[in-house]
């Protein structure tokens, strides 16, 4: 009695706790009505003297059904990794459960077999199985949402895109609601410089003509009828693409870059959904530009930015494998 009376209380808290805290606390409820029904199927199993551990369940049911099995197919019909099977085992071995065995063709694999006093157990436990069916099944039915179902969906929503990738992207959109992007100013010229210099010194050697470009901006993009962006977070300069104007209705895509402290925020995003845009005002037909496939994430959000593989004129950049184009009319 003062089992279930300790565990009501504590769930009373529990849920109260919850309630004030929301859906940020997902993981910590469902790990608590784990083990709320964990606490319960350890007391289930004393009921029908099932001399096992609730936790060992999944493996002692497929190997109610076979006569053996190795720690890999276990693993695979049951969703676990192979240590956490591996650890299982073990256990049940300690236990007298299971025997474990090498297979005689290769001595890395492990066979796993019920002992004798495993098998001894196996009726009680399906009679267990049975009736803990017709229980649980009460148990949903007496509820007006169906459990088992919303599961099955959250957990294909989840192999889909992770609780991470979403807190990722909620993140992510926060920080670039924070974000501004404005117009290159003369003082903006050392952050244009030192920006661009980090990444290609990263990856490439500099060469005269990004010399020209980045020490001289406003005479070789701005005046030729060229823009250049800035990005702007908390009141600092980090990131930065251009505008440069290739012929009428013509305009290159260049001198991207993003501070290392900003990246994962957006900025490239709203840097290159700003330059289109500015593109588009200008009354611009399209929009190229010249890369490295080595620069996985760039060329990967010029993808998302609607920009496809072309083959242009040769690049003045030693640097440059790949050319891509968005249309714009």
């Amino acid at each position: 009695m003062k089992y279930y009376v300790s565990t009501y209380v504590t769930t009373f808290i529990f849920m109260d706790f919850y309630t004030k805290v929301g859906k940020v606390a997902l993981g910590s409820r469902l790990r608590r009505l784990s083990e709320m029904l964990t606490e319960d199927a350890a007391e289930v199993y004393k009921l029908y003297g099932v001399p096992t551990d609730p936790r060992w369940f999944p493996v002692l049911h497929v190997l109610s059904g076979q006569e053996s099995a190795t720690i890999t197919e276990i693993a695979q019909a049951i969703g676990h990794s192979h240590p956490s099977v591996s650890q299982i085992v073990k256990k049940m071995k300690a236990r007298e459960l299971v025997t474990v065995r090498k297979r005689e063709q290769d001595a890395r694999v492990s066979v796993v077999s019920l002992s004798d006093s495993g098998k001894d157990t196996i009726p009680a436990f399906k009679q267990q199985c049975a009736d803990v069916v017709q229980a649980t099944e009460a148990l949903l039915s007496d509820a007006q949402n169906d459990l088992w179902a919303a599961i099955e969906e959250i957990e294909f929503l989840l192999a889909d895109e992770s609780l991470l990738e979403r807190v990722q992207v909620v993140r992510k959109a926060r920080e670039r609601l924070s974000a501004n992007i404005v117009d290159y100013q003369p003082e903006f010229q050392s952050d244009f410089a030192r920006l661009n210099y980090e990444w290609i010194e990263r990856y490439f050697e500099v060469e005269e003509t990004d010399r020209q470009s980045l020490d001289h901006p406003e005479k070789k993009i701005i005046q030729s009828g060229g823009h250049i962006l800035m990005a702007e977070l908390d009141n600092q300069i980090v990131g930065t693409c251009a505008l440069i104007k290739a012929g009428d209705g013509v305009y290159e895509l260049a001198k991207m870059a993003v501070a290392e402290t900003a990246r994962g925020k957006g900025i490239g995003w709203l840097l290159g959904r700003a330059a289109i845009d500015k593109a588009k005002d200008q009354g611009a037909s399209s929009v190229f530009l010249e890369s490295n496939t080595i620069l996985t994430p760039a060329i990967n959000l010029y993808r998302k930015l609607g920009f496809k593989k072309v083959v242009r004129d040769p690049s003045p950049y030693n640097r440059c494998n790949i050319q891509m184009e968005l249309t714009l009319s």
